[in-house]
This record gives C-alpha cells, sequence and structure tokens, in this order.
C-alpha cells in the first residue's frame, strides 16, 4: 500500500509516469501497455509505481491473473489523459508556429456555406498545403463562435458581420440573394425584381438559430415588408427549403452560390434576380484576435480570394477587421 508523508509536499509526476500510468488502464495488461507506448515492461512498471509514489495514492491493484485500477486509480486516470491531451495540443500548437501550414486545423463552417464552397476549400487546402491536416465541423453560428472563443476550433467560414468582440474577420467575397420560386410564378426568369416584391410574397425560410434566416429577414424589413405579413418556417436546411418551393408553397432566398447546386436538381423550380443593387451577404474567415497563427490565416484568405474568383460572387480585395 503507497502511504503519502504529509511531512513532504507531493512530488510532480513526470510525462512519462503519466503515459504509463494511461497505457495501464486502458489495456489493464503490462505487456500490452508496454508494448502500447514502446517501453520496456519492467520500465512501464517503475514508471507507475513512481507515480503512485509521487502522488501518495495506490492507482493499480496487481493480481497474480489480472490488473484493476483502484478507486483512486479510476479517478485520476480520467485527470491523466485529460493532462496528456492537452500536452499534445501544446506540442501541435508549437508545431505550427514552427512550420505553417502544418498540424491540425479545426475550421468551423455555416451550412449555408460548408456544401457550396467546401469542395474548393478542400481542394485549395490538398494541392497547396498538403502537410495541413484540416478537421472541418458544421455548426451554426452562435455554436461555431462559442466555439472559438473557448479554443475548440481555431478559424470559421461564416456570414459576417458578426460584431463579437475579440474576434476579427478577414471578408472573402460578396454575394447576391437570389429569388427561387415555382416555375410558373410570374416573377420567375426576371433580372430586375425590385426589393418592394417582398412585402407580399409568402416567404420559406430556414428554423432558428441559421444567421441566413436572419439575413433574410432583414432584407424583408429593408424593402418594407411588415410585421404582419406571412413567413412560415419548415425547413432546417437549404435542400428541404427548396423542394417546399417546388411544390408551391411559397418562394425563398438563396445566396447565388447556393444556386446551382439546389435548384438543378428539380425542374419546378425557377429564379429571378434582383435589380441593382441587390441584398447581398459577405462571407468571411474569422479568428481570434492576435491569433499565433494570424500570418498563417491572412494568407489562406488571400489564396481563398483567388481560389474562389470562378465562383458567381465578388471577391474582395483583402484586409480585415
Amino acid at each position: 500500500m503507497v502511504q503519502s508523508n504529509p511531512g513532504n509536499r507531493p512530488k510532480q509526476p513526470s510525462l512519462s509516469q503519466l503515459r504509463a500510468f494511461v497505457a495501464v488502464a486502458e489495456h489493464l495488461h503490462f505487456r500490452d501497455a508496454a508494448a502500447a507506448i514502446g517501453m520496456s515492461q519492467p520500465a512501464l512498471s517503475g514508471a507507475v509505481s513512481a507515480l503512485e509514489e509521487a502522488l501518495g495514492a495506490q492507482l493499480i491493484e496487481r493480481t497474480t491473473r489480472k490488473v484493476l485500477l483502484s478507486p483512486a486509480g479510476e479517478r485520476l486516470a480520467v485527470r491523466a489523459r485529460v493532462v496528456l491531451d492537452a500536452v499534445g495540443e501544446l506540442m501541435e500548437e508549437a508545431e505550427a508556429v514552427r512550420a505553417p501550414f502544418t498540424g491540425v486545423l479545426r475550421l468551423g463552417v455555416i451550412p449555408t456555406v460548408a456544401p457550396y464552397l467546401l469542395p474548393d476549400v478542400l481542394r485549395l487546402v490538398h494541392e497547396r498545403y498538403p502537410a495541413l491536416d484540416l478537421q472541418v465541423h458544421e455548426e451554426q453560428t452562435s455554436s461555431l463562435i462559442e466555439g472559438l472563443g473557448t479554443g475548440r476550433l481555431d478559424l470559421l467560414l461564416l456570414a459576417v458581420p458578426l460584431g463579437v468582440p475579440g474576434v476579427s474577420e478577414l471578408p472573402l467575397f460578396d454575394e447576391d440573394f437570389v429569388l427561387v420560386m415555382d416555375r410558373g410564378h410570374p416573377l420567375g426568369g426576371r433580372a430586375d425584381i425590385p426589393r418592394d416584391a417582398l412585402r407580399k410574397l409568402p416567404l420559406l425560410l430556414l428554423d432558428e438559430g441559421h444567421c441566413l434566416r436572419d439575413q433574410a429577414l432583414d432584407i424583408c424589413r429593408e424593402a418594407g415588408r411588415t410585421e404582419g405579413a406571412p413567413v412560415t418556417t419548415t425547413a432546417a436546411g437549404l435542400s428541404t427549403l427548396v423542394q417546399l418551393v417546388a411544390g408551391g408553397l411559397g418562394v425563398t432566398l438563396l445566396p447565388r452560390t447556393a444556386v446551382t447546386v439546389e435548384t438543378a436538381r428539380n425542374e419546378a423550380l425557377t429564379t429571378g434576380y434582383f435589380a441593382d443593387p441587390a441584398p447581398t451577404r459577405r462571407v468571411a474567415l474569422a479568428m481570434r484576435t492576435g491569433a499565433a497563427r494570424q500570418e498563417e490565416f491572412e494568407e489562406l484568405a488571400a489564396a481563398l480570394r483567388e481560389a474562389l474568383r470562378p465562383l458567381p460572387v465578388r471577391v474582395t480585395e483583402g484586409g480585415g477587421t
């Protein structure tokens, strides 16, 4: 039984000791644990014993047939894994600082951008930054901002402005909104639709929480749409939304990058374009202000602007907020 000495300060455990203990906790077998981390079995056993001595607690119950975690071992194994994960993240960040566009980059993307821009983003990363481990997370705006603030995400691709303190934006492009209707609609095919046409149209929107819903409502208010005009919210995604439009339930607004993907599959749909100046949205990268990888993110933004020029958008000239 390991005994603590209240007269002495506890020793600081080493990372090697923590790795040995976590391996044993995962495998519950000294030989398998030693093989998993490339350590000899005697060295592994010695590291675990040294950790028990440093912490003043018995972590492992050793019998002739099997290895079990003690109650203290069960609790401390969870903490030890957290420490090792944090150290791993620290090393990844240090690697990224030493060599830009290497290591992990956790990119958050909103659902009304992801299906239409990710093919170009992924192609760019694959061709120009092959050593970058890009991990994509599709979430709504509020969740992405929370993830950026807590460090769960490194960079966001979404509609702006956000107006969030501590977050800087790297604009990529502006794109027009397009009115999508069923094929028999009188506004179908027009290229000069006035904004005030939105005042009385039966408008279908995304569910609460999508920034595209809020942007569409802002456009309608600017067009003079009254609060009493019917607005039906029945869809969680743009694909469902346009199918409801095809069924004659109303009209909707799509960002222009989404139009080809979402309307080409259904001949019952048609589009109409607004007279200048058309309602627009801006898409940007967003990062924590003063991020360690700021120069890297700025370079990525510049590369994305060039890669996205073939799309029906107006690429910005750079800069950030």
